[in-house]
């Protein structure tokens, strides 16, 4: 029973948020630049040509200082143009982290090949390049590296343990655009990088992906999957010249052009909007680490890592030093404070899901994860203890897109207050 001397709002107490967010939150940012280069393309009547798209690419490409770039429709199908670029197949496996959006891995089924997960670092949302290399098989064909909620997995070692093992690297950077790791660009580090940039992303063009490497062969294989208008002009591996004309894939992945125009437009103040973002995100953690049981989930200070525009902003939650509290009891004191945001958790765990488990797809016969596996590799509860620990270990926190110290502040003060009296949360 919580004490009538609480200061905590959800006992009655003064709320510690009193100033209004305003815009502080709104996103995208879209100006008359954005409304005139969309408007362009549709006065041109050009919304389903290249020319736009391939703009883009280039202005992309540069960004990354990488070779290639090929613009998708959305993030989900520049995922699959990678795995199918990096030739997973019929009975291959792919190693991915169950927390993640289910693009991440999900699309692998489409290829007939076998999702196997494996286990996130204690203390970030990454995968565990320890444990990457004890679910490789003969079978393993590539490993995706999801860049979860901005935090860069850790390469190094990933790249390592596939280059020893002969495995192609996915990255996933639908979370971490413009993000760091080591003072390199995250998506340039494996052999290909793929990701979103739908209108929620922090470089949003509307509804998009794209994909970049500097493996010829992985951009034409991509371009050959599903995007039969443009393989007359450059395919030129001899394996794929006598396919030119129709998609391998049997899908149309172009991106729309208005959706380019506005990415143009987005991508030239990006820079600046992302270290806008980064100092609003680094006060605020830097402010909730001055109390027990919170930790900013970013990269250590003066890695050379950053966690680029800050997309799905989490924090890390640990019980122990705030009495056992657990998360739930904490978030839904922290939002009677008048916290714009903070909830438990994060996304769904795609191992325990029933798509993953029971799902006939395809009309198998068989779940659609084992039909093209020798053997039953589908992942129960407890099979993958860290993850799913990690549910009540980390929890959203508010994503401010301007820095505006008073707001960020409050905001803070919400779970640095919650925190401090920890004991006075109600848990029933």
């Amino acid at each position: 029973m919580a004490s009538r001397k609480s200061v905590l709002a959800i006992n009655g107490g003064p709320k510690a948020v009193k100033t209004p967010t305003g815009d502080i939150f709104k996103w995208p940012i879209i100006t008359k630049e954005d409304e005139k280069a969309c408007l362009e393309v549709l006065r041109a009547g050009a919304m389903s040509g290249t020319d736009v798209t391939k703009e883009f690419e280039k202005e992309f490409a540069k960004w990354h200082g990488v070779k290639y770039c090929l613009a998708h429709n959305t993030g989900t199908n520049a995922i699959i143009g990678a795995m199918f670029g990096c030739k997973l197949g019929k009975g291959d496996e792919l190693i991915c982290p169950s927390m993640t959006y289910w693009a991440s891995a999900l699309p692998a089924m489409l290829l007939r090949s076998t999702i196997i997960y494996a286990e996130l670092c204690k203390d970030n949302l990454t995968i565990d390049p320890k444990d990457i290399e004890k679910r490789i098989t003969k079978r393993t064909k590539a490993i995706m590296c999801v860049h979860y909620a901005g935090y860069p997995c850790d390469m190094d070692p990933i790249m390592k343990i596939a280059r020893k093992h002969k495995l192609k690297v996915i990255e996933d950077v639908s979370h971490a655009h413009g993000g760091l790791y080591k003072g390199k660009l995250v998506g340039t580090i494996g052999h290909v990088g793929a990701m979103s940039i739908m209108s929620g992303k922090s470089l949003p063009c509307g509804e998009g992906g794209m994909l970049i490497t500097n493996d010829r062969e992985i951009f034409e294989r991509a371009l050959a999957f599903g995007h039969y208008g443009r393989t007359r002009g450059e395919i030129t591996l001899p394996d794929l010249k006598p396919f030119v004309g129709l998609p391998l894939g049997g899908v149309k992945n172009r991106m729309q052009q208005t959706s380019s125009a506005v990415g143009r437009v987005q991508l030239k103040h990006y820079k600046k909007r992302m270290k806008e973002i980064q100092r609003a995100m680094d006060l605020f953690c830097d402010l909730i680490e001055e109390a027990p049981g919170l930790r900013g989930h970013r990269p250590p200070k003066k890695s050379g890592s950053t966690c680029g525009g800050w997309y799905a902003a989490h924090a890390m939650y640990y019980p122990e030093e705030l009495g056992g509290l657990d998360i739930g009891h904490f978030a839904r004191a922290v939002r009677a404070e008048g916290a714009a945001v903070c909830g438990p958790g994060a996304n769904l765990l795609m191992h325990l899901h029933p798509v993953l488990n029971e799902a006939d797809i395809y009309n198998e016969g068989k779940p659609t994860r084992i039909a093209y596996s020798k053997r039953d590799v589908r992942q129960p509860e407890g099979s993958l203890p860290v993850t799913e620990a990690s549910v009540k270990r980390c929890m959203s926190i508010p994503w401010f897109k301007k820095y505006r110290p008073k707001i960020i502040r409050e905001q803070a003060k919400a779970y640095v207050k919650v925190a401090t009296h920890a004991d006075e949360v109600p848990r029933d």
